[in-house]
């Protein structure tokens, strides 16, 4: 989780993300998201909205092992984040896993 959570940390500062459900939903629609980020313990709402549009976009999703407070800390936030995606990844090699 080291080297995803660096990943994270690294694609957030250097690269493009649009974080939380709205924003993600939108990334994935307007075919800008590469990659989508989970927070492990989530509404299962949440997860089955963005887990069935991604699927459908052909967007491979990731899930965090953690909780959107810990998701929000790796990305250096001070908020939860229950998730995000990377659309421009920046220095991280978070696409290349």
């Amino acid at each position: 989780m080291a080297d995803l959570s660096n990943d994270i940390r690294l694609a957030v500062d250097s690269g493009k993300t649009a974080i939380g459900l709205n924003s993600v939903m939108d990334s994935i629609k307007e075919n800008e998201a590469k990659l989508i980020i989970i927070a492990s313990k989530n509404k299962k709402q949440n997860v089955g909205d963005i887990q069935h549009t991604a699927d459908i976009a052909g967007i491979k999703i990731i899930k965090f092992d953690g909780n959107p407070v810990d998701l929000g800390a790796v990305c250096g936030k001070p908020f939860s984040v229950s998730t995000l995606s990377i659309i421009d990844p920046g220095n991280s090699n978070i696409l290349k896993e």
